[in-house]
């Protein structure tokens, strides 16, 4: 009788529907950033962020005769200051709970080591920075999109 019920279920097992599994896409927020203010429209909420220049030094060290040696440094911009604007959630829904279970999707991933407090500074803004920055976008203003993929708000069906 048990080797009936095991046959009969995996030939039942066969007849499922087979989904096809994939990884998941990697997480670009490269495109997230805006460099000019977005006009306001009514649910969109938008954030702003002012990024430092970005200054590279080389140094390079020549030798000027035999056994004696000059170190020289040049400096040269990499980036300008700038100010990008980011789709974030709406204040409104950042909400202590929304901000608990962001420091808890952080540390899940081990981008965040602080005290679960539901509070959105400090620690947690650094966190949110090194996160999206991981992912191509330097800020520490929550965009939408990482929001939506650290489950804290909801992803629209395509």
């Amino acid at each position: 009788m048990r080797a009936r019920i095991s046959a009969l279920l995996v030939v039942l097992a066969g007849c499922g529907v087979q989904v096809p599994v994939s990884a998941p896409k990697a997480l670009d927020l490269a495109s997230e950033a805006r460099k000019s203010e977005p006009e306001s429209v009514p649910g969109i909420c938008w954030g702003r962020d002012t990024l430092p220049a970005v200054i590279e030094t080389e140094t390079v060290t020549r030798e000027v005769a035999p056994g004696s040696f000059r170190s020289e440094s040049q400096q040269r911009m990499v980036r300008d200051t700038e100010t990008i604007w980011v789709r974030t959630p709406c204040y409104d829904q950042l909400t202590p709970d929304t901000i608990l279970t962001l420091q808890r999707a952080l540390r899940a991933r081990g981008y965040y080591l602080g005290p679960l407090d539901g509070v959105l500074e400090g620690q947690t803004m650094t966190s949110v920075r090194r996160f999206q920055e991981d992912h191509g976008l330097d800020t520490k203003v929550l965009s939408l999109r990482a929001a939506q993929m650290l489950g804290l708000v909801l992803t629209p069906v395509r």
